[in-house]
This record gives structure tokens, sequence and C-alpha cells, in this order.
């Protein structure tokens, strides 16, 4: 290709049929990205107060991947039979182990530290494996359509 030709347009294709996202991100996209997030999610089945509770947690992984995982990272969305799959991983370096281990409601007045619990509370299961390498979190939501 030589400077004077036109880029090839980039198409996405699933992998898998049940693939719906597949991307990298950083702060740029964390919008965009939400809302390819809430199309998605309720075309899987997905409405109503559950949508928004998924849609909130997915969120929150993400801007905890800019914030503390690299400033950048890759999200992957999917349906799993009656299931909606999210996983969201970053290059930082690792969640403590006693971060992970405490499972309390963080304090009213505390700016930061929300991410995770909500996450938690608002998707219907949590997988994190996480190290020095990075950290991804999977998350799952029971869809109607499922």
């Amino acid at each position: 290709m030589t400077n004077a030709e036109p880029p090839t347009p980039r198409t996405v294709v699933p992998i898998e049929p049940s693939l719906l996202i597949a991307e990298a991100f950083d702060q740029a996209q964390v919008t965009e990205l939400r809302h390819s997030v809430t199309s998605c999610a309720h075309s899987a089945g997905l409405d109503g107060q559950r949508l928004d509770d998924f849609v909130l947690a997915v969120n929150e992984l993400i801007t905890n991947a800019v914030r503390h995982g690299g400033g950048r990272g890759w999200l992957r969305l999917w349906r799993h039979g009656g299931e909606l799959v999210c996983e969201v991983s970053d290059h930082g370096h690792g969640i403590s182990d006693q971060r992970l281990d405490d499972r309390s409601r963080p304090a009213p007045d505390t700016a930061g530290g929300w991410g995770l619990w909500l996450a938690r509370e608002l998707s219907d299961t949590m997988l994190v494996e996480t190290g020095t390498a990075g950290t991804t979190v999977r998350i799952s939501a029971t869809t109607v359509a499922g």
C-alpha cells in the first residue's frame, strides 16, 4: 500500500456467533464503548433496571482499567446460553488480595473504591483473575431472551 491509496475500511467480523463486542479501549473510547454495551445488552434481552445495572457494572470495570490498569484495556461481550457475559482485561499491576477479599460496602463518603464492589453487586456473577501482568474481571447477567 502506498500513501496515495486510501486505507482499507475496517470491518468487524465476530469470531463466533455469540461474540457481540471485542474491542481495545482507552479513556477516549469509554463513552462510546458504554453505548455499544448498552445497545448489545438490550438486544441480548436485558432491559429496565437489569440493563442499567449491567451497563453500570461494565462501566465501572472499564473505568477501573483506565484508572488503575495502565490507561487502557480490552473488552469482550458475548452471549453464553441464557447469560450475557462481559470480560474486561488490563495490563496493570494487579489487585491486592486484601482488596479482593474485602466485600464490604465502601463508606458513603469514600470518593473511590466503589468499582469492584458495584460490579459485584450489580451482576449475577463476578470472577477476578489478577497478577503482576494485569487483571481480568468477568461478570454475567441472566437475560430474558436466554
